[in-house]
């Protein structure tokens, strides 16, 4: 048996929806990372990869090229977009196997790949980060941050990438650090700690880099800490500047929080941000405010929890910000990917910025005043609140949290669209391809009682359409200038992966069985799809290297699973890397 039919034929799934709510998992988490083997680190000589010298911010600008993928989003306009045009709905069904390596973990895997000077740079859960050959798969270095076993995170052991500038590769890290190694070597140039862990700070998104400036936001919206992102020197990891997302005495919004309540405001910013260079300006969005389900002590919007906000990138001064879900209590998050993009509006060509928001809006702003275009529902089921002319959710009081008998709320708190998978942009189509959870769930209130480091919630969420079977998922095909869905793929699970298109006219991502899945980018039809046998929650990235494609996408993060008791499960498998060759003619 060859290993291409091996890989194409593992044991199918039998297939039920999961959908991991957000509760504490120290306990599970300090188990498996001990269950794993360390390797603290395993460097190379330095002779690997290609000639290229560092990575310069003309190449940043740049990415991605045929061979580079040099960002989380592939550009800074975060659109996921590959110039690869051999990639066509044709030719996705003629891809092979080229290579294919295990992480030696079994949470999930929802890394996007850096690609440089012939080497790939992939991160694990657990923080753990790989260079490998491109083309060969020959692993050159390895790197296991040793986390301490006491972590305080709230949704899984994930890291979603990697950055890449001059010659370090930057890894944040769960115990709220980042790392610089050296790209060609693995050395640590140098490790600098961006918060105290014990606090329940974390992070799990990739950095990014502008400049001279490492980027990077943080988890630990359920530990009610107080929101931040950073800038640090991207030479010498000193800290050049901290933005907080919750404001203090004094400062422009607190009025927005009742009493004290700012102190453990939330408000993280844990997906990889945007970033306009012609107007050095950066674009990152903020999450859920804290304590999650209970507001009745933070009374008001919650300033700047929920919101998007833009700042000159070298000051860190804020411009202008959005708030998405004034004093949310659903845990709605304003946590998805920010696409830099023109459309056409009423007539007129805009620069905006568009976003599939987890509350089950499709928004478009101006992307220099932030100023609110319009809103259009891209989920099936909304039922928690319409949005007014300017912008601002018109609540249904019946579908806020409640001590007893809560109703049904829709969407669930892992959206709609979920910042841990990404979506993508194809500028030949005008479209943005939204991978999308269907999941209403209901919120029961809780006592509310801060201890740093402990989690904060207020409440709990109840999957009851995933207890009773109702759950489903589509990769829904928006148009960016009206908001109408041009087509759909519907799933039975909820879409977990993150999402590619190609200039060839392609688009992949994966399910929650395992499978790899292949559409045309115009047509929404499918046209491949390669069973994994692990759940699809990675990023896939496409490139060249030694006049050869790739398309590389990791399975990982379990199958979904039928119990005995007939409730969805996941089942855990080890997390792996498949890179796939475009076979030449």
């Amino acid at each position: 048996m060859s290993w291409r039919t091996l890989v194409r034929n593992p044991v199918p799934l039998t297939a039920a929806v999961v959908l991991l709510a957000a509760t504490s998992a120290v306990p599970m988490l300090a188990q498996e990372m001990e269950e794993q083997p360390q390797l603290t680190h395993w460097t190379s000589d330095g002779n690997i990869g290609g000639d290229k010298g560092p990575v310069t911010q003309q190449a940043l600008d740049n990415s991605p090229t045929r061979t580079e993928w040099l960002h989380f989003g592939g550009n800074y306009s975060s659109w996921r977009y590959s110039p690869i045009d051999e990639l066509t709905p044709t030719a996705l069904p003629e891809l092979e196997v080229a290579w294919a390596a295990q992480t030696g973990f079994n949470s999930q895997l929802e890394a996007s790949p850096v690609i440089y000077d012939g080497i790939l740079y992939l991160t694990s859960s657990g923080n753990r980060l790989f260079a490998y050959d491109a083309v060969t798969g020959e692993l050159h270095w390895r790197y296991d941050h040793q986390n301490p076993g006491d972590l305080r995170i709230c949704c899984g052991p994930a890291n979603r990438g990697v950055a890449i500038g001059g010659d370090a590769v930057l890894m944040a890290t769960l115990d709220a650090r980042l790392v610089a190694l050296h790209r060609k070597t693995g050395e640590i140039l140098w490790n600098i700690e961006i918060a105290d862990y014990r606090k329940g700070l974390s992070a799990t998104s990739a950095p990014l880099v502008v400049g001279d400036l490492v980027i990077t936001g943080i988890a630990g919206g359920e530990y009610g800490v107080r929101g931040f992102f950073d800038a640090y020197d991207l030479k010498s990891g000193e800290r050049r500047w901290r933005h907080f997302t919750v404001p203090t005495d004094g400062e422009p919004g607190v009025e927005t929080w009742a009493g004290d309540s700012y102190k453990t405001g939330g408000a993280p910013s844990w997906v990889t941000g945007s970033y306009d260079p012609r107007t050095e300006t950066l674009y990152w969005a903020t999450g859920n405010p804290s304590p999650d389900w209970n507001g009745d002590l933070r009374e008001g919007d919650n300033l700047f929890s929920d919101s998007l906000l833009a700042l000159d990138v070298k000051s860190a001064e804020r411009k202008w910000h959005f708030q998405f879900t004034p004093h949310d209590v659903w845990d709605y998050d304003g946590n998805t990917e920010i696409f830099l993009v023109e459309a056409e509006i009423n007539g007129q060509m805009r620069e905006v910025v568009a976003q599939a928001n987890r509350n089950g809006y499709f928004y478009l702003l101006d992307r220099a005043t932030g100023k609110f275009l319009s809103a259009t529902q891209y989920v099936d089921q909304v039922n928690w609140a319409t949005i007014d002319e300017q912008g601002r959710p018109v609540v249904d009081m019946n579908k806020v949290p409640k001590d007893e008998d809560p109703e049904r709320v829709c969407p669930g708190l892992a959206g709609g669209n979920n910042g841990a998978y990404n979506s993508a942009y194809s500028p030949d189509t005008g479209m943005i391809y939204v991978p999308v959870i269907e999941s209403c769930m209901k919120f029961r209130k809780g006592i509310v009682v801060f201890v740093e480091g402990v989690p904060f919630m207020g409440g709990e969420p109840v999957p009851v359409d995933m207890i009773d079977g109702k759950s489903y998922g589509h990769l829904s095909a928006i148009d960016v200038a009206t908001g109408e869905i041009k087509w759909r793929y519907d799933d039975p699970h909820a879409m977990m992966a993150g999402v590619l298109t190609t200039s060839g006219g392609a688009v992949v991502t994966g399910n929650a069985e395992g499978h790899i899945l292949g559409f045309d980018a115009k047509t929404g039809d499918e046209v491949w799809r390669f069973n994994t046998g692990s759940g699809i929650r990675s990023h896939p990235v496409a490139y060249e290297a030694d006049g050869k494609v790739f398309l590389a996408v990791g399975s990982g993060g379990g199958g979904v699973v039928q119990t005995s008791t007939g409730a969805p499960n996941m089942l855990p498998q080890g997390s792996v890397l498949f890179v796939f060759e475009l076979p030449t003619s």
